[in-house]
């Protein structure tokens, strides 16, 4: 298993890379935000802030679990906002 540090590095580039997407594509499209890309970008957010409080807990019984449960919900995540940004075009 990946240590902790790693899983925080890599939550923060990917969902940090799809906000950089999100307003590069409101750039290249009139240069202003949208309700439908302020959503995308406050989902991100939330997100980002949920994992983090996850992986952050300390009174966990089973790690391995734990963090395994963690990166799944983080895959499903960056999944479905990634499916959110293509359907912008």
């Amino acid at each position: 298993m990946a240590s902790v540090k790693n899983l925080k590095k890599e939550i923060n580039y990917v969902l940090g890379d799809l906000v950089n997407i999100v307003y590069v594509w409101e750039m290249t499209n009139g240069g202003k935000p949208t309700e439908t890309t302020d959503a995308i970008i406050d989902e991100i957010y939330d997100n980002y802030d949920a994992l983090v409080t996850k992986i952050n807990k300390k009174d966990v019984e089973n790690k391995k679990a734990h963090f395994k449960q963690i990166r799944k919900e983080y895959e499903d995540t960056a999944n479905q906002i990634v499916e959110k940004i293509n359907k912008l075009n």
